[in-house]
């Protein structure tokens, strides 16, 4: 009961700091290109809001103008109301290619009144396979609400509205691997996953329910070429209430952990803790000298 209501002070006092702290947004207009969607995309209220429709012949997508090595970018968005089981909301980074690199917000819709699933993943040269899935503590279809990924570095970090859900940090040293040498583009759309999306497929898109339509705003990318920004976040780390945050996120509302899964054996090398990387590497390294000698 303490740490609960401990958790309800941080969460406000978050969202309240964060008001306070939110870069200025840029233009649809300018920062973004609509690459799909046949009109489906549109840039409204003078560049500051973009909607993705989507109906039964088609969904619709954009995506950024640059390409980033490293940066913050938040956007704001309010998903699907209703009935939205097959669709997927995304907001992602992606570079291109066989042996791409990608970190992605996917949001799964459900039957009316049924929670979304954010459906978070990690790819590095390619390989993907590192799903963290969450239910949202709030209903993300009545109004906007605000989703953020650091990407440093030293690790990725994704937000929302302010509370870190998931880090995934750099542990190259210990023969892990993480996304640092590829530029990415931000990429956002909408569209039909009936075939994964809801229950792992087992309820289908409702078309009498179409068009579905989800909604951007305040979307800002702050970069190592952004003049007069804040450079913070090229050494972001979480504070202590963050990291109590995390842990209260984890608990609560994480549904799903790769490096939980007992069907992967512990999961990839960035799943272990630091003295377990650091054993293992001194061992590795030790019966190299030895085969040497």
């Amino acid at each position: 009961m303490k740490m609960a209501k401990e958790v309800s002070i941080i969460l406000l006092s978050t969202l309240f700091i964060g008001s306070f702290l939110a870069v200025s947004a840029g233009s649809f207009y300018k920062d973004v290109d609509i690459t799909w969607g046949d009109g489906r995309a549109k840039i409204l209220q003078g560049g500051k809001e973009l909607s993705l429709t989507m109906d039964k012949f088609s969904g619709a997508g954009f995506q950024s103008h640059d390409e980033f090595l490293f940066g913050r970018f938040d956007v704001e968005m309010k998903l699907v109301p209703g009935n939205s089981a097959g669709t997927v909301t995304t907001f992602y980074l992606s570079s291109s290619g066989p042996k791409h690199n990608e970190v992605d917000l996917e949001f799964c819709g459900n039957l009316t009144g049924d929670p979304y699933t954010l459906h978070t993943n990690v790819y590095v040269h390619g390989k993907g396979h590192r799903e963290q899935e969450f239910h949202l503590w709030f209903d993300p279809t009545e109004d906007f609400h605000k989703y953020t990924v650091i990407w440093n570095p030293k690790s990725i970090i994704i937000f929302v509205d302010n509370v870190p859900i998931r880090v995934f940090k750099n542990k190259e040293s210990y023969g892990a691997v993480f996304p640092n040498e590829q530029k990415m583009r931000i990429y956002a759309s909408l569209w039909n996953g009936e075939q994964w999306a809801t229950r792992g497929g087992l309820i289908k898109t409702d078309w009498s329910a179409a068009p579905f339509t989800a909604y951007y705003r305040n979307f800002n990318a702050i970069t190592t070429d952004t003049r007069h920004a804040d450079k913070s976040w090229m050494n972001y780390t979480l504070s202590p209430k963050e990291k109590k945050l995390l842990l209260w996120v984890q608990k609560n509302h994480r549904i799903f952990n790769y490096c939980a899964d007992p069907k992967r054996n512990g999961g990839p090398r960035e799943c272990r803790d630091i003295k377990f990387l650091k054993r293992t590497t001194r061992e590795a390294a030790l019966k190299a000298m030895q085969k040497k000698l």
